[in-house]
């Protein structure tokens, strides 16, 4: 009886087809093709749209007041200062909005009448805080609640504005959490529970875990906007970036600074949405931040 061969080697001595290097070989090209036109257009417009800034009437005194860079370098450590403050409240704000927003979302899906006043309140919370605007939530509790002078309660500006960041934030991504939670298909409850699992185990270890998967790049996108929307808390006269910025700029009245702080939160947001990006199409997203 003769052997049977090895799969390995099986695997090892395949070797491609003639029509299927043909094949790889016209995608390879198509590839090379479309990244050298789009190199040369992007370098064209480019071209083009620097040629006219920098040749349009008016320039000298845009280069001077805009992108002046020994008022750059001088603003630029204070600025940069100001965004490591901005950087906690993201961070602090980011872990609280997460926890507060599941559990809004959880109470918006538990069934049931008995469950009624927790349903009513999730809706009623998320339809008031995304209809106030954040400016004046920020204004609201930032000024209005350390005039009150309450004992037991903080009284800093930078406290309620990170506040009004999980009040406002908080009512957006429970209804991204609600929607994942929504998307599990009823037969996974229903499976969950012919196995013996209680109505928590059921949610905490089957519907949850496909919910968040399911809305992470969401997720991720509404992180982004908090990193911008962090510098909102400068309109209460904390010192972060944008109000640095300000401050520098009052001197003199040259707005670099204020470039300086737009390239910062530039670099901070960039880096995210591209791996947002990535993590879309690593999960099947389709046209998640393509470009070629």
């Amino acid at each position: 009886m003769t052997a049977a061969p090895n799969e390995a080697t099986t695997k090892d001595d395949w070797t491609p087809s003639a029509v299927e290097r043909e094949r790889a070989a016209y995608r390879a090209s198509r590839q090379r093709r479309s990244a050298l036109i789009a190199t040369l257009s992007t370098i064209v417009v480019l071209g083009v749209a620097g040629t006219l800034l920098v040749t349009s009437p008016g320039w000298a005194a845009v280069h001077e007041t805009f992108f002046n860079w020994e008022k750059a370098k001088e603003s630029f450590p204070d600025v940069l200062r100001g965004l490591w403050l901005n950087i906690r409240v993201m961070l602090i704000c980011g872990v609280v909005i997460l926890a507060w927003s599941m559990l809004l979302a959880v109470m918006r899906t538990l069934r049931g009448p008995v469950f009624f006043p927790f349903r009513m309140f999730a809706v009623v919370y998320t339809d008031l805080f995304r209809g106030l605007p954040l400016l004046l939530l920020l204004l609201l509790l930032g000024f209005g609640m350390p005039a009150l002078g309450l004992q037991g309660l903080p009284d800093t500006s930078i406290f309620w504005g990170g506040v009004a960041l999980v009040l406002s934030y908080s009512a957006y991504v429970a209804e991204v959490l609600r929607a994942g939670i929504e998307s599990v298909h009823p037969s996974q409850r229903a499976a969950a529970r012919s196995l013996g699992l209680g109505y928590g185990q059921t949610l905490r270890f089957v519907v949850m875990p496909q919910a968040v998967r399911r809305v992470i790049p969401a997720l991720m996108n509404d992180l982004v906007s908090l990193q911008k929307d962090s510098g909102l808390i400068a309109v209460l006269g904390v010192v972060d970036a944008i109000k640095a910025a300000q401050i520098s700029t009052a001197i003199d009245f040259n707005f670099t600074p204020y470039v300086v702080a737009g390239f910062l939160f530039v670099c901070l947001t960039v880096p995210m949405a591209r791996f947002t990006d990535w993590y879309a199409r690593k999960q099947g997203f389709q046209g998640a931040g393509g470009m070629l």
